[in-house]
């Protein structure tokens, strides 16, 4: 392929991947890091004109394509396997029974934290809820009593922004003690909503809470560390993504979660005290 055949290929391409980002051509060129002029020469075709290496580079890394696709050398974008390699598993648990959210929590502390928890906040667990849950295994107790004091530590921190949506019908199933909390007497299940809404209130607005509809969406257990890593839970790992693109989608569709929400932050915690408690 010559050079004017490779320039007019790579102009095409450029055009194209610039319409489907959404950005208008001054942002577009703002992204790459180049001026509107020099994005102008690269998409006029008035002379035969291939981008600088680091201009190959930027386009690359901030819209995850394959600087082959670009030049013309594929006819394989390359988005697929960057996307892949952007997830990687980790165990929820070290060796020594440290959770690796642990430390992301640490890591990304000042930035705005979203999550939708597995269950109940883990934040908010009671003593006699922490003993049920890990009623097996005494390290598991201790472990869920430091995770829990850890986290509520966090949010109790100055610099806390965190978001939490969850469906609503979790606390309606808690509750009346069903699915996973059979057997679960009703005065501990009584004092654990009390003592969610309590601590709603007490960290409001640092922490807000929202509410969904469980019936009509769908939000796995995951947190979302500002726009640097996201943890999905898928039990014994996490699936761990980096890459800012899928990130972004991800944290776009928890927006949605709380844009649909039917109990807003400031109603939830009176939401969870009207919840009506089952008798054993």
């Amino acid at each position: 392929m010559g050079k004017r055949d490779a320039s007019a290929l790579f102009r095409a391409r450029l055009t194209r991947l610039q319409e489907q980002s959404g950005l208008s051509r001054s942002a577009f060129a703002a992204a790459i890091g180049v001026d509107r002029s020099a994005l102008s020469q690269l998409m006029s075709g008035q002379s035969p004109r291939l981008p600088r290496a680091e201009t190959l580079l930027a386009l690359s890394h901030r819209f995850q394509i394959s600087t082959d696709w670009l030049l013309g050398l594929s006819e394989d974008t390359g988005s697929v396997t960057q996307m892949l390699d952007a997830v990687e598993t980790e165990a929820a648990l070290d060796e020594e029974s440290r959770t690796a959210m642990e430390r992301w929590h640490r890591e990304a502390m000042g930035h705005k934290i979203r999550y939708v928890p597995a269950q109940l906040p883990d934040l908010m667990r009671t003593p006699e809820i922490i003993a049920f849950q890990a009623r097996a295994s005494e390290q598991e107790h201790r472990r869920l009593q430091a995770q829990t004091r850890s986290r509520l530590s966090y949010s109790r921190a100055p610099e806390a922004d965190i978001e939490m949506c969850m469906p609503f019908q979790t606390f309606e199933i808690f509750a009346e003690g069903r699915g996973v909390w059979r057997g679960l007497g009703a005065r501990a299940r009584a004092a654990q909503l009390a003592h969610i809404a309590d601590t709603v209130d007490e960290l409001y607005p640092a922490f807000r809470m929202y509410l969904f509809d469980g019936r009509s969406r769908f939000a796995p257990p995951m947190t979302l560390f500002g726009y640097h890593r996201a943890a999905i839970y898928a039990g014994e790992v996490y699936l761990l993504v980096r890459s800012k693109r899928l990130i972004r989608e991800i944290a776009q569709s928890f927006d949605g979660h709380i844009r649909a929400a039917e109990v807003h932050a400031h109603e939830a915690a009176a939401f969870v005290r009207k919840v009506k408690v089952r008798d054993d």
